[in-house]
């Protein structure tokens, strides 16, 4: 992420010490750790990961490397324990790194991790996306609330939540954000956009078009008007689809119901009302 994030653990993430002895392990801040030398935490409360999303992270990192370091703590026999990042980490391995940067540190260190946080948050050279991380870590390892972080770092509420909302613009806005190419407002604005391509095709319209903030709010809220129109128009179902609910619904002994978008993208429902019913239908359709 730069020489930013690079220097957001300060002195406290460059010695650590191992649960297991007083001797201190010298590490730098993008450091590069094996991936077959990281093992999953077990208390990772997060159980289910989407495999489309991963796959498209995985594609990312391909193309642009990881923006944001995974946090490992020390374990024995070499070895270390994830704290945070699987998601990142699981999407590097299908990315097939053999390594991937880490911030290296014990968890009794969080106290040190968390005021050298707050106090780089402060400095005037960081960008908006490494504040975001920043702010991001502070909840996830420290424990904080949004509450408790505007308190530490003396930020509004408001501000911090503008400042993570940011990391859910895709990865090529993120790098346009880092490397100044678009503004904070640019940013703002585009984040509104959940499609990922969407936003990708705002961020070319910007930086090629030298859009302004206004310009890219009026381009958004012209999108946003268009897909609430196509949202609003009935999509009328062709005599074959409601002729196959019919026989559908007729077949199974239950209400079918059969949606479809403008892009011929759409659903089948049966509902059921009982694990009796539900194996009753599995077993007509097998």
């Amino acid at each position: 992420m730069g020489k930013g994030l690079e220097s957001l653990l300060g002195d406290a993430a460059k010695s650590v010490i191992t649960p297991h002895t007083s001797a201190p392990i010298k590490t730098e801040n993008n450091s590069f750790i094996r991936i077959d030398a990281i093992e999953l935490n077990p208390s990772q409360p997060r159980t289910e990961f989407n495999q489309e999303a991963l796959e498209e992270l995985a594609q990312s990192i391909k193309t642009y490397g990881l923006i944001q370091p995974i946090t490992v703590r020390p374990i024995e026999n070499g070895k270390y324990q994830l704290i945070s990042g699987e998601r990142r980490l699981r999407a590097s391995k299908l990315a097939g790194l053999e390594k991937i940067p880490a911030y290296v540190r014990t968890v009794d260190d969080l106290l040190a991790v968390q005021m050298a946080l707050v106090e780089n948050i402060q400095r005037e050279d960081l960008n908006a996306i490494e504040i975001a991380y920043s702010y991001q870590r502070l909840i996830d390892e420290c424990g904080l609330s949004q509450e408790e972080l505007s308190q530490n770092v003396g930020k509004k509420q408001s501000t911090i939540s503008n400042y993570m909302r940011l990391l859910k613009l895709t990865d090529q806005a993120q790098i346009a954000v880092r490397d100044k190419a678009i503004t904070m407002g640019h940013a703002r604005a585009i984040v509104s956009v959940d499609d990922p391509a969407q936003q990708n095709a705002l961020l070319a319209k910007i930086v090629h078009g030298g859009l302004s903030v206004r310009q890219t709010e009026a381009l958004v809220k012209k999108l946003s008007d268009e897909v609430g129109t196509r949202k609003k128009m009935k999509v009328t179902l062709s005599t074959d689809i409601t002729d196959f609910r019919s026989r559908l619904s007729k077949k199974l002994n239950a209400k079918v119901s059969v949606t479809k978008d403008h892009h011929g993208k759409g659903k089948i429902t049966i509902p059921f009302a009982s694990d009796e019913e539900l194996a009753k239908i599995m077993k007509m359709l097998d």
